[in-house]
């Protein structure tokens, strides 16, 4: 398959532009930075790479793609980026079946405790929050945006409270629940992250919804 991933250099991108890679898909990565991308190309070989935003990327190159992959990330201060990113998405790709869109979302639209709130809500609570508050409040209005859309071939994925970079683990999955392993720790790895998203790719099983994945 062709797949393109948006942020390819940052912790999720660069872990499922390797992921991938191993499986042997066609991989187009995707990042604003040249520098980072060609540090990218020497770790990864084989990689084609678009130094570009993705916001300037003209609509015919998304429809080349069978997947992309939208691991974009940014500073608290320019959270609403991701909002803005997937309504572009979304209107480009309207009325398609392809590409599939994969979107990597964050766990503050998971529920939590015994009422179910949202992780967010726990977020906004910690000492220092306004300092990111931003990112995980921007990703959730993003997956509240993508529920209402019904002709795209989209897919999001959240993970655990704790997303750190790390190699593959065996994969617990969830849908909407903050998931915690058997030790009680809510933790995924990117390279757990990309496992997931290439298995969807591959073989999907979810639609025009959200999933969660975490460390088992």
């Amino acid at each position: 398959m062709n797949i393109t991933v948006i942020g390819a250099t940052g912790m999720a991108g660069s872990a499922i532009v390797q992921e991938a890679v191993k499986r042997g898909h066609t991989v187009t990565a995707m990042a604003r930075s040249e520098n980072d991308l060609a540090a990218l190309a020497k770790k990864v070989a084989g990689i084609h790479t678009m130094a570009v935003d993705a916001f300037q990327v003209p609509a015919e190159d998304w429809h080349a793609a069978d997947a992309v992959v939208d691991a974009f990330a940014t500073d608290p201060a320019h959270a609403y980026l991701h909002i803005d990113l997937a309504t572009r998405l979304v209107a480009e790709l309207r009325g398609t079946n392809k590409p599939r869109v994969v979107f990597i979302l964050g766990a503050g639209s998971l529920q939590t405790g015994a009422d179910h709130h949202l992780v967010v809500d726990d977020l906004r609570k910690l000492p220092g929050s306004d300092q990111f508050i931003a990112i995980p409040e921007s990703q959730y209005i993003e997956l509240q945006f993508l529920r209402s859309v019904k002709n795209v071939n989209w897919v999001g994925i959240s993970p655990s409270r704790d997303f750190t970079a790390g190699p593959a683990t065996k994969v617990l999955m969830g849908t909407n629940t903050l998931l915690h392993n058997a030790a009680g720790q809510s933790h995924t790895t990117a390279g757990t992250m990309a496992v997931a998203v290439l298995d969807e790719i591959e073989q999907p099983q979810h639609r025009q919804t959200r999933f969660t994945v975490a460390d088992k």
